[in-house]
Parts: structure tokens; C-alpha cells; sequence
């Protein structure tokens, strides 16, 4: 058990970790969103579609990189420096491994997808093998520490460098290869950053030992990867095949806003959720009062983002992307309206995790996986709105799965679980109501950006009043929560980063 000077001193981590979590997250995703916004101004459907379909291949050979070895270190009790120098050689080894394989098959990628373009860009982009290998256990060290400042700004420096270097390169007429340039400068950066910001340095040894130990707990990792590829890429790959490079771009598009804000939404919560987690395993009634405060914080601020992006695609597209992205808004408005479920189920995996329950979480993406790939092979043929579609409809059909396991693993009130979401749900349908009628009313004769700055902030005071309105205490903690933000980032500008 936990003392609590020791839990104070969690929360306090925790709380920082979030906080430069945030930073990392945000700053990045903003970075990186503006620059795919201008990108997608400048170049083709057909360049990001052929992005996309290399991005799949190297994607896939990607989780064979670190064998779940940074997950075990970051999960692990007792971490001694033998399972450090241990995961460094053997990822490094992997990943050059890797980008040899990239280099020999380009051809029969090229070939498969019927794009003979292909062939040099999987080429560049296996170097990321390499860069990826270079930063996984350092990383790991750094999340296991919640020393995320580390983290954020390796994050922001090779965002900046890879969005100046795509931006620079499109403008100068170099079409494709400014994704792939900018992809491999993000790595390169990344790199030469994390290893000037971190102390450890890996020496000279191999234990037959801890590798097993760590390879015994990262094999249901990479199980989880293979099958969550599928689950994750498998629309990808089948509209790279049987669509083509134009059909994949306009979806890689739509896609892109549904990665995006749950990244931005998610992920500055799930960083610190799976070290956090670790540490309270040992206290089931903590435990679980975490997770309902995770879900519910994430829930509280995800539902009504996604929700607006679906009524407002229209404009957003049109505003950000262009006119010539247009055939991506109805992709965009199904995808969305999976966001809510993603953004809560994220916490599921971390804890199943911490919990040492890998080999559940691998089951759960088995099925989901099969079924995502099934659906989306029977329905591409009638185009990329029909997989969105198939996407949606099957997570919503199979999300009772995790939650019984979830029950059964840490005594999950099912009612207590759904409870915590009505409120959200209720400013949810207010939003749409208030946002539609306003566009009924007035988008015919106003332009999409007029349209989006005074539903944007009329959808949020919606929301915001709604809240207030229905559960006060829910209302004071979101409050609590934006001082504390507010505070915190006061004082990391007067610190610098």
C-alpha cells in the first residue's frame, strides 16, 4: 500500500505530466495540423493518397520494431539497467533489419498497389525504422519517470523542423516529397533532440534474461499491433487496392480530423494513464476512481468537439482543406461520430495493461479487428463512405465486449460508468439542435468562414450552459480544471520551456 506522502507525490507527477503532456500533445498536433492544412492546399489527393499507401506498408512493419519492450519498461516493478541495454540492441537491431526489408521489397509494394511511384518513397521512408529505434527506450524512461517536459519538447522541435521542411519543399513545387521529407526530417530531429534532452546512454550488454522477461510481457503487445493494424489500417489497405491512390487521399483526409482531435483530446490523458494506473493497481477502489475520472474528463470534453465537427464538416472542410477536398466531408461526418466512443475507450487498453492483463486487450482487438476487416472488405466496392460507415456502425456493435471485461476486472459499475456520461450527451443534442437550426436559418446567404465563427462559439457556450445547468459539481470540476491549466501554463512561460 501506498503511503500518503507517496500518494501526494503520484498526483503531483501525475498532475505535471499531464500538464507537459498537454504541451507535447497540443503543440504538436497544432503544428502538425496547420501544416497538413496548408499542404493539403497545395498538393493532390493523389499525393497524399500515395503517402497514405506507403504509410500502410511501413506502418505494418513498424510494430514488429519494439516488441512491446517500451510498454514492459514502462509497466514494470522493478526495472534494472540490464533490461535497459537489453531493449536498446535488440530494437536497434530490429529496426535495421527493417529498413533493409523496406528497401528489398519497395518493388512488390509498388506492384501490389499497382503504383510504380512507390517504389522509392517506401525506400525514404524505411529510414523512420532507424530514427523510431534510436528514440523507443529512451522514451520509455522518460514516460515510466512522468517526465514528460522531455518528451513535449522533442515533440515541438521535430514537428517544427518536419512542417518547415514539407512546407518549404510543396511551395517549391516538389509535390510528394514533401510528405515524405517532412516525415523523414520529423524522425531525424526527434532523435538528435531526445538524446541532447535525456541522461541515459546505453552500454554494451545483452541478457538473455531480461530479454525474456521483457519479451514474455511485450509478445501480447505485438500481438495487440499486429491485430490492431487491421483493425486501425485495414480500411487503408483495401481502399489503396481496390480504390486507388485518389479514392485513399480524400479518406486519408477525413481520416486525418478523426486522429487528430483524439490525439489532441486523448492521448495528453492516456500518456499518464498507463504509469499512473501501474501504481495503483495494488488499491482497487483508487484504481477505479481514476478510470471513471479519466473517462468522465475525456468524455467532457471530446463528445461535443466531434459532435460539432460533424454538423459543421461542411464549412470546415471547405475553409481549411478547399473546395477540392469536398468529397471528403460526408466521410468525415461518419468518422466523427465514432470519436466520442474512441476517446473513452482509450483508457481501456492502459488499464488492462497495468492490471497485467495484456493478453485481454489482445483478444479484444482480435475481434475487432476481424470484424472491422470483414466489414470493410465487404463494403468497399460501393466507395470510401461505405467503409466510414462500416467503421462506425461495428463500434458501437461490439463496445460492450471491453466493458464486461472491465467489470470483471476491477469491479466496473456499469451505471456509475453510463451515468457520468448523460449530462455530456444532453449538451451534445443541444448542440446539434442550436447549430442546425442557425444554418437553416442562415448559411444560404453567408460564407462558411462567417458560418463557422459564430457557430463555434455558439455551440460552445451551448454546451457550457447546458452543463452548468444539469450538474453543477461537473461544472465546478471542468472550471477547477481550466485554472489549473491556466496557472500551470502562467508559470512553465515564466520558467521557459
Amino acid at each position: 500500500m501506498q503511503s500518503s506522502k507517496e500518494s501526494s507525490n503520484l498526483r503531483q507527477k501525475a498532475v505535471k505530466g499531464v500538464v507537459w503532456s498537454a504541451i507535447q500533445s497540443w503543440g504538436s498536433q497544432v503544428i502538425s495540423f496547420a501544416v497538413f492544412s496548408l499542404l493539403a492546399r497545395l498538393l493532390s489527393p493523389q499525393d497524399f493518397g500515395l503517402v497514405a499507401t506507403a504509410g500502410v506498408v511501413v506502418t505494418f512493419m513498424q510494430i514488429f520494431l519494439e516488441q512491446g519492450f517500451s510498454e514492459a519498461i514502462v509497466q514494470r516493478d522493478e526495472l534494472e539497467s540490464e533490461h535497459l541495454d537489453t531493449a536498446f540492441w535488440t530494437i536497434l537491431g530490429i529496426g535495421t533489419l527493417l529498413t533493409i526489408i523496406g528497401f528489398s521489397s519497395a518493388d512488390i509494394v509498388a506492384n501490389f498497389f499497382n503504383q510504380p511511384q512507390l517504389t522509392l518513397i517506401v525506400r525514404c521512408l524505411s529510414f523512420n525504422f532507424l530514427f523510431s529505434a534510436l528514440n523507443s527506450v529512451q522514451a520509455a524512461i522518460l514516460s515510466r519517470q512522468l517526465y514528460f517536459k522531455a518528451l513535449a519538447i522533442r515533440s515541438l522541435l521535430a514537428t517544427l523542423a518536419g512542417g518547415t521542411v514539407g512546407t518549404v519543399m510543396a511551395f517549391r513545387g516538389f509535390g510528394v516529397w514533401s510528405l515524405v521529407c517532412q516525415q523523414l526530417s520529423f524522425g531525424l530531429v526527434a532523435v538528435i533532440t531526445l538524446w541532447r534532452v535525456s541522461d541515459w546512454r546505453p552500454g554494451f550488454r545483452f541478457s538473455k534474461k531480461h530479454f525474456l522477461e521483457m519479451f514474455s510481457f511485450g509478445i501480447n503487445i505485438v500481438g495487440f499491433n499486429f491485430l490492431n493494424f487491421f483493425s486501425r489500417h485495414g480500411d487503408d489497405l483495401l481502399i489503396g487496392y481496390f480504390l486507388g491512390a485518389i479514392a485513399l487521399g480524400y479518406y486519408n483526409v477525413a481520416y486525418r480530423i478523426l486522429l487528430v482531435m483524439t490525439q489532441l483530446l486523448v492521448r495528453i490523458l492516456t500518456q499518464v494513464a498507463l504509469p499512473t494506473f501501474s501504481r495503483l493497481k495494488q488499491e482497487p477502489e483508487k484504481l477505479r476512481n481514476a478510470f471513471y475520472s479519466a473517462t468522465q474528463l475525456s468524455s467532457l470534453i471530446s463528445f461535443p468537439i466531434f459532435i460539432s465537427v460533424a454538423v459543421l464538416a461542411p464549412e470546415i472542410v471547405r475553409v481549411v482543406f478547399g473546395n477540392k477536398w469536398e468529397s471528403s466531408i460526408p466521410v468525415m461526418q461518419a468518422l466523427s461520430l465514432v470519436g466520442p466512443l474512441h476517446c473513452i475507450f482509450f483508457f481501456n487498453g492502459s488499464l488492462m495493461i497495468a492490471m497485467g492483463k495484456p493478453s485481454w486487450r489482445l483478444w479484444v482487438t482480435f475481434i475487432n479487428s476481424v470484424s472491422n476487416f470483414i466489414a470493410f472488405f465487404l463494403v468497399v466496392k460501393w466507395g470510401i463512405l461505405a467503409v466510414a460507415m462500416a467503421y462506425v456502425i461495428r463500434g458501437y456493435l461490439l463496445a460492450p465486449i471491453p466493458l464486461l471485461l472491465l467489470r470483471k476486472l476491477i469491479n466496473l459499475d456499469l451505471v456509475i460508468y453510463f451515468r457520468q456520461y448523460l449530462t455530456q450527451v444532453c449538451g451534445c443534442v443541444a448542440i446539434v439542435a442550436i447549430v442546425l437550426t442557425f444554418k437553416y436559418l442562415f448559411a444560404a446567404s453567408i460564407s462558411a468562414n462567417i458560418t463557422l465563427a459564430i457557430c463555434i462559439p455558439l455551440a460552445a457556450a451551448t454546451y457550457i450552459a447546458v452543463i452548468a445547468l444539469l450538474d453543477n459539481q461537473l461544472f465546478k470540476k471542468l472550471s477547477e480544471l481550466a485554472k489549473l491549466a491556466l496557472y500551470k501554463q502562467k508559470n512553465i512561460s515564466k520558467k521557459g520551456v
